[in-house]
């Protein structure tokens, strides 16, 4: 199963996640935003299954600290934009899987998709 797990390395969710992988012996890539970025067609993809509302982490410092221009009048392209500009802004993580996506980390919905 191709698993890839996108996010930041020093994220304790995305760590969670990861040990949760790990813990079941199951192979995966790590995507790094920090070092690799994302591309705005990918986030394309993924705002066209999950939303960007679900995507943007309105929640976190990241956003919090962007200009209230930036933060005000959000549609999907500007949410894109912001996105690929600042990647802390994406929730994490996000986990591409042969089944589809997977946003954030629930045990029971992850047991659910992998296994």
């Amino acid at each position: 199963m191709d698993i890839v797990v996108y996010g930041i390395p020093n994220c304790d969710t995305v760590k969670k996640a990861r040990a949760w992988l790990d813990a079941r012996g199951a192979a995966y890539t790590f995507h790094d935003y920090k070092k690799l970025g994302i591309e705005a067609a990918r986030l394309r993809d993924w705002v066209n299954v999950l939303s960007w509302e679900a995507l943007l982490n309105r929640r976190g410092t990241a956003f919090r600290k962007l200009p209230d221009a930036a933060r005000e009048g959000l549609d999907a392209d500007r949410a894109i934009a912001i996105m690929v500009e600042h990647c802390s802004t994406i929730k994490r993580p996000v986990v591409e899987y042969p089944g589809g996506l997977l946003l954030g980390f629930r045990d029971d919905e992850w047991t659910a998709a992998l296994g």
